[in-house]
């Protein structure tokens, strides 16, 4: 199989306010907009999509038409230190604070109006422990 692309579908009964939540605060664009769908596009870089559904619709097979649970959307910036100020800021909720982790993150986590959980990242390097578990290509230079 030869993957296109690829992105997450948020499902919700707030399909405007998480669109506006996302373009607002995370700098996307609405590349197709409707009542009932938004497919929203990065401003920074144009493979980076997200698409906002409303849960009711007919498209969404009916035992599937629920609300969102166990998700996270990682985000991986430049910088999150400015992005972590920004989001206190604006009043979003700081569900884990900036911090540094041994397994080679520096981030934040917040959520968006449904509360899906978004987390800031910034890969650093990691401790040696955590190192040896990395493929060489895979680690922060």
């Amino acid at each position: 199989m030869k993957t296109t692309s690829y992105y997450p579908v948020i499902m919700t009964d707030r399909v405007a306010e998480t669109a506006g939540f996302y373009c607002q605060h995370f700098r996307f664009a609405p590349l197709f907009e409707s009542d009932w769908y938004v497919h929203l596009q990065s401003t920074e870089d144009e493979k980076v999509t997200l698409a906002i559904l409303d849960a009711s619709h007919e498209t969404v097979p009916a035992k599937a038409r629920a609300g969102i649970a166990g998700l996270i959307l990682n985000f991986e910036v430049e910088d999150p230190d400015a992005l972590y100020e920004a989001c206190k800021k604006a009043g979003l909720p700081i569900l884990k604070e900036l911090t540094e982790e041994d397994f080679g993150q520096r981030h934040f986590i917040t959520a968006d109006p449904n509360g899906v959980l978004i987390d800031i990242i910034k890969p650093i390097p990691p401790s040696a422990e955590f190192a040896a578990m990395y493929d060489l290509a895979a680690l922060p230079s």
